[in-house]
C-alpha cells in the first residue's frame, strides 16, 4: 500500500464539495470549460454501459481490482472516483471500507451510480473538479483520459486530480491503448467493413478516434494513447509513477476468456500469468488498457 491515510472521518461531498469557496471557484472555473462531448453523452446515453464489467469486460475489471488493492492507501481512505460511471468500481471500494465520491458528466451514469448504492454521486467534470485542495486520498481516472481528446483537457484533468489530493496520495489513470482497434477490428471482424478500416487508418497516426457512423460496436469519440505517452503524461502533471502497467494484457485475446473466468483455479492461473508481464515494455501496445498509478510528492 502506498500513501498516507488520514484518519478522521468524511462526508465527502457535505464536507468538501458544498463549501462556498470552493463551489465559487469551481463554477468560476467550468466557464473556461468546453462542454462536454455530444457523440460520447448519445453513446453512455444507450445505457449500456453499467453491465459491461460484469459481461464482456470482467477481466478489465478483475485485473484493475488487482491493481488497485496493490496501490491504493489502505481503507478508510477517502477517494475520489472521477468518471466513475455507473459505479462498478465505487460499489466495490465502498465494500471494503473506503470512503468514495463518484463524479461523472452524464447524467444517466450518476442516476445508476445512486441506485447501485453509491452514497455520494454527482454530476461533474474531471478538468474543474469540485473539492478542495489537498482533500482526499485517492483520484481514480478510469476514463476521462480517454474521453478527453485534447492534450490540453488531459493535463487540466490530471492538475485538478494533483490539486484535490494530499501530498502522497495517489492518483490511477486508465488509457486505451492507441492499437486496441486495430487488434478489436481483426479480433470481432469489423475491419471486414470499409468504413471502420478508414476509421483506424486516421486515428492510429494521433490517436483520435473519431467515429462519424456512430456505429456503437465501434465506440465513440475517444483519444488512444501510446504507452509512453501516457506514462509522459502523468509525470508532466507533477506525479512521481509507481508503474505503468497492461490491465487485461495478454489474457484479453483469449478466445475462450469466460472459460478461464468460471473456473477458479484457471482464472488464478490467467491473473498470474498476465501480473507476470504486466510491465513488459514490448507487450504494453497489445493491451485495450493500461493503468498509470502516480504519487503526489
Amino acid at each position: 500500500m502506498v500513501g498516507s491515510v488520514q484518519q478522521q472521518s468524511h462526508d465527502v461531498f457535505t464536507s468538501l464539495t458544498y463549501r462556498p469557496a470552493v463551489v465559487k471557484r469551481w463554477v468560476a472555473e467550468c466557464r473556461g470549460v468546453a462542454a462536454f462531448d455530444d457523440d460520447i453523452t448519445a453513446f453512455y446515453d444507450r445505457g449500456e454501459e453499467a453491465g459491461r464489467l460484469g459481461d464482456w469486460g470482467r477481466l478489465e475489471m478483475l485485473r484493475t481490482q488487482v491493481l488497485l488493492e496493490r496501490y491504493l492507501p489502505a481503507p478508510p481512505a477517502v477517494v475520489l472516483d472521477v468518471g466513475g460511471g455507473p459505479g462498478a468500481y465505487a460499489v466495490w471500494l465502498a465494500e471494503v471500507g473506503y470512503e468514495v465520491a463518484l463524479v461523472d458528466p452524464v447524467e444517466l451514469h450518476v442516476t445508476q451510480a445512486r441506485a447501485a448504492g453509491v452514497a455520494r454521486a454527482e454530476v461533474g467534470d474531471a478538468r474543474a473538479l469540485p473539492f478542495a485542495d489537498e482533500s482526499v486520498d485517492a483520484v481514480l481516472l478510469l476514463g476521462p483520459l480517454y474521453h478527453l481528446v485534447d492534450a490540453d483537457d488531459r493535463r487540466r484533468a490530471l492538475a485538478e486530480a494533483r490539486r484535490a489530493l494530499r501530498p502522497g496520495g495517489i492518483v490511477a489513470a486508465a488509457a486505451i491503448s492507441r492499437f486496441a482497434a486495430a487488434i478489436d477490428g481483426l479480433q470481432k471482424g469489423h475491419l471486414r467493413d470499409p468504413q471502420f478500416e478508414e476509421i483506424l487508418e486516421r486515428e492510429l497516426p494521433d490517436g483520435r478516434h473519431l467515429n462519424p457512423t456512430r456505429n456503437p460496436s465501434w465506440f465513440t469519440t475517444a483519444y488512444f494513447h501510446l504507452p509512453d505517452e501516457l506514462a509522459a503524461e502523468v509525470r508532466a502533471a507533477g506525479f512521481e509513477l509507481t508503474t505503468l502497467a497492461a490491465i487485461e494484457g495478454i489474457g484479453q485475446w483469449l478466445p475462450d476468456i469466460d472459460d478461464w473466468l468460471d473456473d477458479p483455479t484457471h482464472r488464478a492461473a490467467l491473473l498470474r500469468t498476465i501480473a507476470r508481464v504486466e510491465t513488459e515494455p514490448s507487450l504494453l501496445g497489445a493491451s485495450p488498457h493500461l493503468l498509470a498509478v502516480g504519487v503526489k510528492r
